[in-house]
């Protein structure tokens, strides 16, 4: 599932091959991700995995592992 969720990362954020996500990498931080490039992130995944992530959720997410944490308990 993290490669899955790493995909769409690496794709929103045309870092394919980069190799800089890991479970401890934070999109704002260490990744640079703006708020759009979050939003986009979030609805992709949402897609992906045919769950919903509410907003105060999405806005809580501090790492990729909060991300997978919640994909795999949702999905």
């Amino acid at each position: 599932m993290f490669d899955k969720i790493k995909d769409i990362i690496e794709e929103q954020l045309d870092i394919v091959g980069q190799g800089k996500i890991t479970t401890n990498s934070s999109l704002a931080d260490d990744l640079k991700a703006d708020s759009l490039d979050a939003a986009q992130i979030i609805m992709a995944i949402e897609e992906e995995f045919d769950i919903e992530i509410p907003d105060d959720t999405a806005l809580a997410f501090e790492s990729i592992q909060d991300i997978l944490s919640y994909v795999e308990t949702n999905a």
